[in-house]
């Protein structure tokens, strides 16, 4: 059966379906890949997705959950699942948490290549692709034998929660998006707020020195004069290993999940400070545009970090359309 890619997606990648930019397949599979072939039909699949990883080896998903240090507080009925960003991990929800916790069950993870197991659950090439880390948040959350869930995601893990909701919408009721981008790069009107000449130069600082790149990296991004938050932010920078950090920060960076953002079926709460070095206003914009259900709350405060330097103002947010939504 001849399979085509939706249109504007982009060409099919050699397992068989339309990416969309330069994301690929785990797997690529010469046929198709059950995983993934939501992204060709524009269909969600909710059944339990096949564990592959590479042409006809089942991966064992076992411990996902104690690989990532997952954690699970609180003692609510709905789950709440927190994700975070590049160069933080699970503690950067410490504002957060006795709040989530006072109204929810919370699960909380780690990235892969984040904490202090990171280097153990990043492999190379599953996460060469944001699919990768998809593919590990739906693993994580079939082991915990998850039905429902909202999801929430900053940064980059907001568009990892956003495909993974793409793929199986019956496990979320809704999405946090914080900070999120759906492209870091400009491409003719889309202002995803950075030239690939700024992160080429993003990606030498960073192979040159790795310890002098977080330095200088860590309170640009916080954007304001938190030394908690800054100390907070460079130890998780510095816990990275750097090969790692820099191969992490090329798939983010280099990634377009455009194509997928219209397919979302499930509502998404956008949060966005006014000044953000990684991620203009007008990229939350383009996803409030083009998510069919959304709304963007722009809060008073500044940097990329929000949920660690303004917990409160996030709070707020979440309150708003979490507390009585009996999701």
């Amino acid at each position: 059966m001849r399979t085509r890619g939706r249109p504007g997606a982009g060409p099919a990648s050699p397992c068989g379906w339309a990416a969309g930019g330069d994301q690929a397949c785990p797997g690529r599979r010469p046929s198709l890949c059950p995983r993934h072939s939501w992204l060709i039909y524009g269909r969600s699949n909710d059944a339990t997705p096949s564990r592959r990883d590479g042409p006809g080896r089942e991966q064992r998903v076992g411990g996902r959950f104690a690989a990532h240090e997952g954690r699970i507080t609180g003692a609510g009925r709905r789950l709440l699942v927190l994700s975070h960003g590049f160069g933080t991990d699970q503690d950067a929800w410490h504002g957060i948490r006795p709040w989530a916790d006072a109204h929810f069950r919370t699960l909380s993870y780690n990235l892969a290549g984040a904490g202090p197991g990171g280097a153990a659950t990043y492999d190379p090439r599953r996460h060469a692709s944001l699919y990768g880390y998809v593919d590990d948040l739906l693993d994580l959350l079939d082991e915990q034998a998850v039905e429902r869930c909202i999801f929430v995601g900053h940064s980059v893990s907001g568009v990892i929660g956003l495909a993974a909701a793409v793929a199986r919408p019956a496990l979320f009721s809704r999405l946090v998006l914080i900070g999120a981008s759906a492209r870091y790069l400009n491409d003719g009107a889309y202002a995803g707020g950075f030239d690939q000449s700024d992160l080429d130069g993003l990606y030498a600082g960073m192979a040159a020195n790795y310890q002098a790149w977080c330095a200088g990296f860590a309170p640009a991004v916080v954007g304001v004069p938190d030394g908690e938050a800054i100390a907070d932010f460079s130890r998780s920078l510095f816990a990275m290993r750097p090969d790692i950090a820099l191969a992490t920060s090329r798939t983010i960076f280099q990634s377009d999940m455009r194509a997928l953002v219209p397919r979302l079926e499930r509502p998404a709460h956008l949060i966005q400070t006014r000044e953000d070095l990684a991620v203009p206003l007008g990229a939350a914009e383009w996803l409030q545009r083009n998510i069919p259900d959304a709304t963007l709350d722009v809060i008073e405060a500044r940097g990329h970090l929000p949920h660690m330097t303004a917990p409160a103002n996030v709070v707020a947010v979440l309150a708003r359309h979490l507390a009585g939504t009996g999701d």
